[in-house]
């Protein structure tokens, strides 16, 4: 996390701000990864700092999007009312601990689960993103848009092969000895077949190899990939409101 007040730009499109007790990042106007997370967790966040906030993202032609944790200081709720913010998600974020005794799911018969090689990482991608589309065309903006929020430093990317074919995929980020589970999908004609029970378990497994004791992920309430997880030993700690405040007109 980048320090409070500073800006800093990794020269490949993502810049990160630090501010209100979080951090602001920018990864692109459409790119999931654009949003502000732990604001207003070391108390409350003044107009300027939420005036920088708001320039941060619409001075680069995006909307102000902010996860908004529920132990947030409570005077953020009148903060984001009054400047006109408005809710567009919940998300729910579960965690389980991590023990050398713990009992992971078994393998699937005719599941393979491995991390990819570097040739692969197209097919991750192509794959990802079919299994995010199930209803939709899979085009270039929405490829790109996957890549950006499932590749880049401390990921590891994962294919599930169902009889040797792509069929699902999903990623691991370690950091300070939590592990995130995240970004994952599966194929529609795979479904049904425990494509997503080997993709957690063997991201567990390999997380908690490498010294993790925390693994996490984010899901949407009631949805099927958090009863997944909660088979898996996952509890919901707390739900996320996703606030938004749309780009002015003509903001570039």
């Amino acid at each position: 996390m980048p320090e409070q007040g500073t800006e800093t730009d990794n020269g490949l499109g993502k810049v990160e701000l630090g501010i209100g007790g979080g951090v602001a990042v920018f990864a692109g106007v459409d790119s999931p990864m654009t949003q502000a997370e732990g604001l207003g967790l070391h108390g409350e966040m003044g107009s300027t700092e939420m005036d920088r906030l708001e320039d941060f993202f619409h001075s680069r032609g995006s909307a102000v999007v902010v996860e908004l944790c529920p132990l947030a200081d409570a005077s953020l709720l009148g903060a984001f009312g009054e400047r006109g913010y408005r809710i567009v998600e919940f998300s729910n974020v579960l965690i389980r601990a991590l023990a050398p005794s713990d009992m992971l799911a078994p393998e699937v018969t005719g599941i393979e689960v491995r991390p990819i090689v570097e040739s692969e990482r197209s097919v991750f991608v192509e794959t990802l993103a079919q299994g995010w589309a199930e209803f939709h065309a899979v085009t270039d903006e929405m490829v790109a848009m996957t890549e950006s929020f499932s590749c880049g430093e401390g990921k590891v990317m994962y294919l599930a092969l169902a009889d040797g074919k792509p069929a699902g995929a999903g990623t691991l980020l370690l950091s300070r000895g939590v592990a995130g589970l995240y970004g994952s999908s599966t194929m529609p004609e795979f479904r049904k077949r425990g494509i997503q029970t080997a993709l957690i378990a063997r991201r567990m497994a390999d997380a908690r190899a490498t010294g993790c004791d925390i693994a996490m992920a984010v899901t949407l309430p009631g949805s099927g990939s958090q009863r997944n997880f909660e088979r898996h030993g996952f509890r919901v700690v707390y739900t996320r409101t996703k606030l938004m405040l749309p780009a002015p007109v003509g903001a570039e």
